[in-house]
């Protein structure tokens, strides 16, 4: 038995929930119901801020004039014009391809990830999550709110069907994928509860809470939520907390159990679910006092699933601010100014004639009505007797105050309108001061789209994320109306960046006007390549991809009579350089024979010189007698050896006699 808590009156709960998990630290409702009411202080002094500032918007709630009898209440929605010609401007950039990520891989081996992961999820946005409608609401809540909150999850849903088997008598049931894709929801803001002790960056909140309306028939679908029997329908109402984002339903809400509405509460955040100091992402549900689900995250990021993208920042703040915030001040003066100038105008008695009553007689007062001709009093003058009413005339002051309040609400918002608008007065009447104007409305506008961009790559980068767990095996994604892409999940896992390239239209209106200045000036002198590229990006940048792309990939066809004075021109050029290195050989070879020529007469000259050297050394010898004692030498030389070879012979021959001798065998005795 529990006691259970509402709306300051006390139930008895009869049977108590049982707890969801095995956790030795499980968070009870309690627990979490101590964040929701700490952290309810700073969220409503936040939504306060967001409904005065869309009262302001669309001219409602506290921005109304209280009705005065003979007053005039019109409110001018100065904001409002400021925020639709917005909307276009920044909605454009992300719609104007088709697909809106390109992914860039950080190793060689990650391309084949890069390239996967981006086509399954430009196809994902473009024909699962309805691309145009969220980014129009995405852009919206950004320029209304301030503050875009984005909740990111997954839809999976299948489907049981019975067959029979045609073998045998018997009936089998099957389970089918329905659905098995991302989700994408933009929050209310009053219905999203963000730990306050952030600082400003969503990443540090340690829980976001999410207010939604369901039933029990929702519920029961969803089928991952338990202990459905345990909540008390009947003192949940969506009517008993006001505050949160119905579309005014007045009294009326279901009676019967399965559609009536009621809050539920997701808590996402970390939790020390084991007990040892270490939290852990977990995500639980609970309607009144009753939990019915409490799980770890099933995300794979193990992050929160919501993105935070803000409009103007504000430092240490998760939320953002709109351009109403800033228009505020201006929208109430031109206001006042204007229902100053209608009750001047309302109050006059303009289309109506004044007669004085004693100009005509009642016969001729008759015929004056009628429009007949009359006869007035001899003692009246006529330009003196009737007067006619007219408008009186405006101020010029008020007229001035008027634009005076316009011209300084487009200088802080940046945004031109049709009357005039921004200028470059303040920086001289050139055509550099007006550009300078431009340039810092642009450059605004960009810095609000890269915020916005930034948003939506966190978006994707968990729904990659996803992809890599939740997916089937293979997933087949039409790339054309015939070519179709396998993906392998396996493959999808890498290290790679998202880009989204974006940029507003003044932006790219300033890029085109400078390429088309750098075609004009290199006029003929840049080769006709160059000029083809030039002339695609400046299509591209004038919003016609499909003529950019003609540009980027024509190839002029060729011209035969063209091609056939061109192949004579090579022809005749081969032969000419046939015949130049024809020249050079025989040039060539006439040069080698005369080296080789030179080269037979310096042998020739040399071998002269050396015969007269040696007739030069014989006669010196012979008169200096070398040549006599050198061939005495050589005789004397030869006496020797063979004096040497004589004395050699006969002592060989006296140690064959000794050996001879030795070596004879004795006589015999008979």
């Amino acid at each position: 038995m529990a006691l259970a808590v509402y709306d300051n009156t006390y139930e008895i709960q009869l049977e108590e929930a049982p707890k969801l998990t095995e956790w030795a630290n499980e968070p009870t409702v309690e627990d979490l119901k101590k964040d929701y009411t700490e952290a309810r202080a700073s969220h409503s002094s936040q939504c306060a801020e967001i409904n005065r500032w869309l009262d302001n918007l669309f001219v409602r709630g506290s921005a109304k004039v209280e009705k005065v009898k003979g007053k005039s209440t019109i409110v001018p929605k100065l904001i409002r014009k400021q925020a639709e010609w917005r909307y276009t401007g920044l909605s454009e950039p992300f719609l104007d391809e088709e697909d809106l990520f390109s992914a860039t891989p950080r190793t060689h081996l990650d391309k084949q990830a890069a390239y996967e992961n981006c086509l399954i999820l430009n196809y994902q946005f473009n024909n699962i999550l309805d691309k145009v409608n969220f980014i129009d609401e995405y852009v919206r809540t950004a320029v209304d709110e301030g503050t875009v909150i984005v909740r990111v999850g997954w839809d999976f849903e299948e489907d049981v069907k019975e067959f029979k088997n045609d073998k045998e008598p018997l009936t089998e049931i099957a389970t089918e994928t329905v659905k098995n894709e991302p989700t994408v929801e933009i929050c209310p803001f009053n219905n999203v509860i963000i730990d306050p002790t952030c600082n400003g960056k969503i990443k540090k909140a340690q829980f976001v809470i999410y207010r939604f309306e369901t039933s029990m028939s929702d519920l029961e679908k969803s089928g991952k939520y338990d202990n459905l029997d345990k909540i008390d329908v009947e003192h949940n109402s969506i009517l008993s907390e006001p505050d949160g984002d119905v579309e005014d339903p007045g009294s009326f809400n279901f009676q019967d159990k399965p559609r009536k509405k009621f809050w539920a509460y997701e808590y996402w955040g970390y939790w020390d679910i084991e007990g040892n100091g270490r939290t852990k992402p977990f995500v639980a549900t609970w309607v009144g006092n009753t939990m019915i689900r409490m799980e770890e995250s099933p995300f794979p990021d193990k992050a929160l699933p919501f993105v935070v993208v803000q409009y103007l920042p504000r430092r240490n703040s998760v939320y953002g601010e709109p351009d109403g915030e800033l228009l505020e001040d201006n929208q109430k003066v031109i206001g006042a100014v204007t229902r100053g100038m209608i009750d001047i105008m309302g109050r006059s008695a303009a289309g109506q004639k004044g007669t004085r009553t004693d100009a005509l007689d009642i016969t001729n007062r008759r015929k004056f009505e009628m429009g007949e001709d009359y006869e007035f009093q001899a003692h009246v003058e006529p330009r003196q007797a009737f007067y006619d009413h007219s408008y009186p005339e405006i101020p010029p002051s008020a007229q001035f105050m008027i634009e005076l309040q316009q011209l300084e609400a487009e200088s802080i918002s940046g945004i031109k309108a049709f009357h005039g608008g921004i200028s470059g007065d303040a920086l001289g009447k050139t055509a550099t001061g007006a550009r300078g104007a431009l340039d810092a409305a642009s450059k605004r506008e960009l810095g609000i789209l890269r915020r916005l961009a930034d948003g939506l790559k966190e978006i994707g980068y968990k729904i990659i994320a996803m992809n890599g767990e939740f997916l089937s095996d293979e997933e087949i994604i039409p790339i054309t109306d015939e070519d179709f892409v396998t993906i392998n999940r396996e493959n999808l896992v890498g290290r790679f960046d998202l880009k989204l390239d974006i940029s507003s239209s003044e932006t790219d209106d300033i890029k085109a006007q400078e390429l088309a200045f750098m075609l004009q000036t290199m006029g003929n002198t840049m080769p006709q390549d160059m000029s083809q590229i030039i002339l695609a990006d400046i299509a591209r940048l004038r919003k016609m991809p499909e003529l950019s792309k003609k540009i980027r990939e024509y190839e002029p066809e060729p011209d035969p009579i063209a091609q056939e004075t061109a192949m004579m021109e090579l022809e005749k050029l081969k032969a000419e350089v046939a015949k130049l290195k024809a020249e050079a050989h025989n040039a060539q070879g006439s040069g080698m024979l005369d080296i080789a020529k030179s080269q037979t007469e310096l042998q020739k000259a040399r071998h002269l010189g050396s015969q007269a050297d040696l007739l030069d050394l014989d006669f010196v010898e012979e008169e200096s007698g070398t040549k006599h004692e050198r061939d005495m030498a050589k005789q004397g030389a030869q006496a020797d050896a063979n004096a040497r070879m004589k004395r050699e012979e006969a002592m060989a021959k006296d140690r064959n006699t000794l050996l001879g001798a030795l070596v004879k065998p004795p006589s015999s005795k008979r």
